[in-house]
């Protein structure tokens, strides 16, 4: 197993990840889920406040979910998914905070010893960009059309 762009392999699932530019049409952070899996997704940030993570979002198989609404504030968000279907996840080298059950975690330190889980995010560059979507893909599916 390999990993790939933005993407790790666990569970015998290899997952891809695609970034997407800005829209013209409003300004919000998206993710689309192209898979034919159902996904959970967490969202790490830094506001003026400090790091914060949010989770979870399901998402049905290639449905689009707006995780934060209006301008974007910060250039680098960070992400981990999970596929409920298949097992496997999408993840990455920044650890933050996450729990079972739906949550909003201020810090991203001692995760375990507050009493939270700790996982791999992977890091999302929307170059200053104002909107961006970002896709979650199976890299053993044929790419969709982009419009």
């Amino acid at each position: 197993m390999r990993l790939l762009l933005a993407g790790a392999v666990l569970a015998g699932a290899v997952l891809g990840v695609a970034m997407l530019g800005a829209s013209p049409a409003r300004a919000d952070l998206r993710l689309c889920n192209l898979t034919p899996s159902k996904v959970g997704i967490a969202l790490g940030y830094r506001d003026p406040q400090g790091w914060v993570t949010e989770g979870w979002w399901d998402l049905t198989p290639k449905a689009c979910e707006t995780l934060l609404k209006g301008a974007l504030a910060a250039r680098f968000y960070y992400v981990f998914a999970v596929d409920y279907t298949r097992g496997g996840e999408w993840s990455g080298r920044s650890l933050m905070c996450t729990r079972d059950s739906e949550f909003t975690i201020r810090g991203v330190e001692d995760c375990l010893a507050r009493g939270y889980d700790r996982n791999g995010f992977f890091e999302v560059d929307t170059g200053e960009q104002k909107s961006w979507t970002i896709q979650l893909s199976d890299p053993n599916q044929p790419a969709a059309p982009q419009p």
